[in-house]
């Protein structure tokens, strides 16, 4: 009997022993796959992955075309349906602020053509009148120096106020605008132009803590 239970025992520490076997050997299996799929994947360009889903993307995006032609649907606009209101909202808000970005000052010619569009804008001016009134006139609508004033075409009255107006708000705002200080007839004197007065405002901003003592010294007369 003893015998039996003996064998019995055996026989299931051996079927859990292979059990664990074959585990480790598939711990072991997967561990290589990863290994050769990693090595694989460092050994890709960086932008791998980007350009394969790129790929898949075009693909889809030909596939979604074909069957837009075949049904005669403009592809924009039934991609435009498929587009959440709130998702929608927010490509358009991303569209605006890159349109609108400030990218600083590059050149004095940029910011006036920047400065140019905002009053522009603005100004809203009517572009349909506008253009009716260039096909009207022709060549004229362009005068030179032989056909000027051969027109007897006048500014809308409300445009000139719109312009009179827009012109006495940048009058006001300009003071604002500007960076220079204004002159201070109790300051101390230490310059003798405008270039030495900048560099001593520069040496006072890096190293004037370290002189307030030494300059303090000086106008008491008790500096060694």
């Amino acid at each position: 009997m003893s015998t039996n239970n003996e064998v019995s025992m055996r026989s299931k520490h051996l079927e859990k022993l292979r059990e664990l076997h074959l585990k480790v050997n598939e711990a072991r299996k997967s561990n290589h796959l990863e290994v050769v799929e990693e090595d694989r994947r460092s050994k890709l360009p960086s932008n791998w992955e980007t350009r394969q889903r790129r790929l898949q993307w075009e693909e889809e995006d030909e596939v979604f075309k074909i069957e837009c032609a075949k049904k005669n649907i403009d592809p924009d606009r039934e991609r435009a349906l498929d587009v959440s209101a709130d998702i929608a909202d927010r490509l358009e808000a991303r569209r605006r602020k890159k349109k609108n970005t400030d990218e600083g000052f590059s050149t004095y010619a940029d910011a006036s053509h920047r400065k140019y569009l905002k009053m522009t804008k603005q100004l809203k001016p009517d572009l349909a009148a506008y253009q009716k009134e260039k096909e009207k006139l022709g060549e004229l609508a362009f005068p030179t120096a032989d056909t000027i004033g051969l027109t007897d075409r006048k500014d809308p009255p409300e445009a000139v106020e719109r312009l009179a107006k827009q012109i006495i708000e940048q009058g006001a705002k300009r003071p604002a605008y500007s960076r220079r200080r204004p002159f201070d007839a109790d300051a101390d004197i230490d310059y003798i132009n405008e270039r030495n007065k900048r560099y001593n405002e520069l040496l006072e901003r890096h190293y004037g803590k370290y002189t307030a003592e030494i300059k303090q010294n000086l106008e008491r007369g008790t500096a060694i």
